[in-house]
């Protein structure tokens, strides 16, 4: 089988806990494109946060940001696909986070917005590299087009502020934890519309491309690369995945800190 495609997340799979990329994985992929196969980046990350990474890889085309709900190409600004909140979801969600004393935070397609400032602003800030605005939340549903909503929780406490609100919103919104190398004690929930995953997207850009499933490899490592696993023909879990990701795999790789994107683009295309 000639493989066509390789869909790769970034936290965990191509990123290290220090947020950099191995010379190895930078090589595998950059050999990738030599050989004229499509590299897209699936990533719960906003488009700034992706860009160092994109310029790094010398990637070009769409890539999946925001779990999903965006289908973006960097290099000629192009949208191929979005799909916000919904308004009075989201409406409903930040009363319910002020009644509650969750911190919620809201991200459109250029920015992060908090209603005030938390202890996870400088892991955005310093790993990912975005700057928090500061706004009050009233009306904000009608004045930005907001693609993804997080929670992060690093206690007991906000776990079970977490749990309220997922028991509050159910099937009206889609949750996904993502977690990073560098903060394996936090959970990043992202919270999206119920028909926005990862999965979802990468079938967009397989039909977009002309590309069949056996075509497709996917490389992950977190509970929101499931979807995007099970879309691809042959689906690669980290060697330091969740195990839920490990048992919808067809190969496990070694761990992102021992160069499992190289070790499995080695072992499917010929050195």
């Amino acid at each position: 089988m000639k493989y066509k495609m390789v869909a790769i997340d970034l936290d965990g799979t191509l990123v290290d806990k220090n947020g950099h990329i191995a010379e190895e994985d930078n090589l595998a992929i950059k050999r990738l494109i030599a050989s004229n196969v499509t590299v897209t980046l699936s990533t719960g990350r906003v488009v700034k946060a992706t860009l160092p990474i994109i310029d790094e890889l010398e990637l070009h085309g769409f890539h999946i940001f925001y779990d999903g709900a965006l289908i973006y190409n960097p290099g000629n600004l192009a949208t191929f696909y979005a799909k916000p909140l919904d308004q009075s979801v989201v409406h409903e969600a930040i009363d319910f986070c002020r009644k509650n004393n969750i911190y919620l935070e809201l991200y459109s397609s250029e920015k992060f917005f908090s209603e005030k400032p938390n202890w996870s602003d400088d892991i955005h800030r310093k790993f990912f590299r975005v700057e928090p605005t500061t706004v009050n939340f009233d009306d904000i549903w009608n004045k930005e087009r907001l693609l993804k909503a997080e929670i992060v929780v690093h206690d007991d406490e906000e776990a079970v502020k977490a749990k309220n609100f997922k028991e509050k919103f159910g099937d009206r919104l889609r949750y996904s934890i993502a977690r990073s190398p560098a903060f394996p004690e936090i959970d990043f929930i992202n919270i999206i519309d119920p028909q926005v995953s990862k999965g979802e997207a990468l079938k967009r850009l397989m039909e977009f491309n002309g590309y069949l499933p056996p075509e497709v490899i996917a490389i992950g490592d977190g509970l929101n690369d499931i979807p995007l696993l099970e879309m691809a023909g042959v689906a690669v879990a980290m060697g330091n995945a969740f195990p839920e990701v490990k048992q919808v795999s067809d190969y496990i790789t070694l761990d992102v800190e021992q160069q499992g994107v190289a070790a499995a683009v080695n072992f499917f295309f010929s050195v």
